[in-house]
């Protein structure tokens, strides 16, 4: 008697585990799983963030009164909605759009990743199971890191960058206490609505999804991918509503002129820090501080923290050298990229 095997395409046979028959005896094995338990809690806390800033706005749009030092002339006109449909289509759209296609790119055609291992990159990693071992099994884990690492970093440091100097080159253009904390107050209204449009991509595994969310998502954070990149987000929104008083405390402290050198300090250290970090640790370092973080992989490298360091304290020595301060600048140098050093050591990966 002959029996007939029905054969399996390798591809997929990458994105099943021996543990599959077991989990699918769960009526819900999604729900019932750790990582995926934490991603829920992830989109949860964010969710309550944003309604939170969401309520505080709208309050101060309905009763017309003064935003005070959080959202001072930030009621709905058609300057404010041109500006937020404007990030909307350049950030969130068009620049998501190209770094999913250079991730892309560099998956299929670099690291040799087949058309379904791709769609499974880009997925939410949470509609379905996943293991991130087979992707390692197949592939060199240093060319995923250093994918990972262009898709992030791309996405973030190019906006980021714009952003700071937005900012600084109002600041330096009219040095006053207010000038400073109006640069401070820009695009923080921005910041809610880009926070519902990562919200509403969070669980998607179609277009919006891999727009808003595929350039940063890294492989290596497993099924926690999503997790991690919307918390970055988030805490980078809770930062920038935090630097407003923080930016009026220091005028208080700092003289005038030194404005743009203080938001220099502050801002761009930590942007330059936590970019070298990751490229240096993913390019040359070897993964063996583990760490504290949302990924199935969490480490990090030596090389990494030590270019987060000395990148931070060579970009604020030279800040002092551009502005001409005197030497206890050196002194703040030092501190300032200690605690960038520590705080990217020591944040979730």
């Amino acid at each position: 008697m002959l029996v007939r095997i029905k054969e399996t395409p390798v591809a997929d046979m990458t994105l099943v585990t021996p543990a599959a028959p077991a989990v699918a005896a769960d009526p819900d094995p999604l729900s019932s799983a750790p990582h995926l338990r934490a991603a829920h809690r992830v989109f949860r806390g964010s969710l309550y963030f944003t309604i939170g800033l969401t309520l505080v706005w709208l309050f101060f749009v309905i009763t017309q009164r003064s935003g005070g030092w959080l959202f001072d002339g930030y009621n709905l006109n058609k300057e404010t909605l041109a500006r937020i449909v404007g990030s909307f289509v350049v950030y969130w759209v068009l620049w998501g759009l190209i770094w999913y296609g250079i991730r892309r790119a560099l998956l299929r055609y670099v690291a040799g990743f087949s058309k379904e291992e791709t769609a499974v990159v880009f997925s939410s990693r949470m509609n379905q199971p996943f293991e991130l071992s087979p992707f390692l099994a197949r592939h060199s884990e240093r060319t995923i890191r250093i994918i990972d690492m262009v898709g992030r970093r791309g996405r973030y440091i190019t906006i980021g960058l714009g952003m700071f100097l937005l900012v600084h080159n109002s600041i330096a253009g009219n040095p006053t206490p207010k000038t400073f904390v109006t640069a401070l107050q820009s695009g923080l209204v921005e910041s809610i609505f880009a926070a519902w449009l990562v919200l509403a991509a969070y669980y998607s595994d179609g277009f919006l999804g891999k727009v808003v969310l595929g350039a940063q998502s890294r492989l290596m954070d497993g099924s926690l991918a999503r997790a991690n990149a919307v918390l970055i987000i988030m805490l980078w929104h809770a930062f920038r509503f935090i630097m407003v008083p923080l930016g009026i405390a220091l005028t208080k402290i700092f003289p005038v002129r030194t404005y743009a050198a203080v938001f220099a300090f502050i801002w761009l250290s930590y942007q330059v820090a936590d970019a070298l970090s990751e490229i240096i640790g993913s390019l040359l370092g070897k993964q063996k501080l583990r760490v504290w973080g949302l990924g199935d992989v969490n480490r990090k490298s030596v090389a990494g923290t030590w270019a987060c360091f000395l990148g931070s304290l060579a970009l604020c020595l030279w800040i002092v050298w551009l502005h001409g301060l005197s030497w206890h600048w050196l002194v703040l140098a030092v501190i300032i990229s200690i605690s960038n050093t520590a705080f990217e050591l020591f944040s979730p990966r």
